[in-house]
């Protein structure tokens, strides 16, 4: 069993809610798996945030970049997403790292 992290990790990923729920889920279990770097720590919240569209996800990618903060990006292959930036995963991290971006976000309903 892992240890508990000195304070709680918060494992983000901010959606497009533009889009039809099937996709919401789909994109959200993709962000999900590939933001995880190691095992998650017994204890991390797990948060999932609506973007309005494409464009606000890509000022959180450019703010996640300009910062350095671990993220991955996914972006659509297929029609008729085809290149888009469809959600966005944040590594688990301390929540104060990401608490001005994340503001921006409403939970997911």
């Amino acid at each position: 069993m892992a240890s508990l992290p000195a304070r709680p990790l918060t494992h983000y990923v901010v959606v497009r809610a533009d889009i039809p729920y099937g996709s919401i889920v789909a994109q959200t279990i993709h962000a999900a798996g590939e933001s995880v770097l190691d095992a998650v720590p017994d204890g991390t919240y797990a948060v999932a945030l609506a973007a309005k569209g494409e464009h606000q996800l890509l000022v959180l990618e450019q703010s996640l970049l300009a910062k350095g903060i671990p993220h991955a990006a996914v972006r659509e292959s297929d029609e008729p997403y085809s290149g888009q930036l469809m959600a966005i995963g944040v590594a688990p991290c301390d929540r104060s790292l990401v608490r001005e971006e994340m503001r921006k976000f409403s939970l997911i309903k």
